[in-house]
């Protein structure tokens, strides 16, 4: 039985990074991420959901939402399998960030005074998959407004970082170099882990040790993670099966078209039974990668 919890668990994912009384594990890891190029002290949550203007357009739920003593306003997501147009997705978050800092009154009140200064967005995203959409095949993926001619940052208000861990390499401890290198090996392995490594190198991966401990979880936080670990796990195994139908399919209409058919019933089936279960919309898409319209229509 593994001894640490599922870090790439819905629940296991905020545990970790999205809770008030553990919030220095969160600025660490920005801190390592950004190292060299920002250092944070202290940072709030927000609310993560983010209502729209009008009934008709839609909200915004993010896994992680806060702000820096400085600021900046910092969005951290967590993706288990590959979801088309999802760069689009996070441009579109962070835009719609961006957009909510305007400040609104009507027109011609003189009182309302706004100068365009804007709080830079940075977009954190750890992928459990290897983006296969266009974007650059490695670990890290690092976007800024540049100038195109010499590579310069034309602006810092929109940053986005992508990091696909299957493409981190490192898999003895004694391979990473520095804290940040740690801290995928340790979120890439954790649930496979009988200690948790690099506790002696730096107390926050001995905190990290105390809060992830499955036997250290109350009954209700016990409930909660197997839950998690249930949606995941059914997810997983739906698209196996998936993939399996489409392969016996394939030797009739052609392999990749009867994958793709496969793949296609498994995730409207995890779908239908995460809305039977009354699963959040953003919660769905997320594992299914699923569009909230397609699931709309799965009611």
């Amino acid at each position: 039985m593994p001894r640490f919890i599922n870090p790439f668990s819905d629940w296991g994912f905020k545990k970790i990074f999205g809770q008030e009384i553990n919030k220095d594990l969160l600025i660490k890891f920005l801190n390592d991420l950004l190292d060299g190029e920002h250092h944070i002290t202290d940072l709030v949550f927000k609310d993560k959901e983010q209502l729209p203007e009008l009934v008709e357009m839609r909200g915004i739920i993010y896994d992680i939402y806060c702000t820096t003593d400085k600021g900046e306003h910092i969005i951290v997501e967590m993706q288990n399998r590959y979801q088309p147009f999802f760069t689009d997705r996070t441009i579109y978050y962070a835009s719609r960030d961006i957009v909510n800092q305007g400040v609104k009154g009507t027109v011609g009140d003189t009182n309302v005074k706004w100068n365009y200064c804007l709080a830079p967005v940075y977009t954190v995203c750890l992928l459990n998959y290897d983006m296969k959409d266009g974007t650059p095949t490695k670990f890290r993926t690092d976007i800024a407004l540049m100038d195109m001619k010499d590579n310069t940052v034309f602006s810092d208000r929109l940053r986005f970082i992508y990091l696909m861990l299957p493409l981190f390499t490192k898999n003895e401890e004694d391979e990473c170099e520095n804290d940040f290198e740690r801290w995928i090996y340790i979120l890439k392995n954790m649930s496979t882990f009988e200690r948790m490594p690099f506790q002696a190198r730096n107390a926050v991966f001995k905190k990290l040790s105390e809060i992830t401990d499955i036997a250290a979880l109350s009954k209700d936080e016990r409930e909660k993670y197997d839950e998690s670990l249930k949606v995941m796990r059914d997810y997983h195994a739906t698209l196996e099966g998936a993939a399996l139908l489409g392969r016996r399919e394939g030797l009739e209409e052609g392999l990749a078209e009867g994958r793709e058919k496969g793949l296609a019933e498994g995730r409207a089936e995890t779908a239908k039974m995460m809305l039977e279960d009354g699963e959040p919309i953003s919660k769905i898409m997320r594992y299914t990668g699923l569009t909230e319209e397609e699931i709309e229509k799965l009611r």
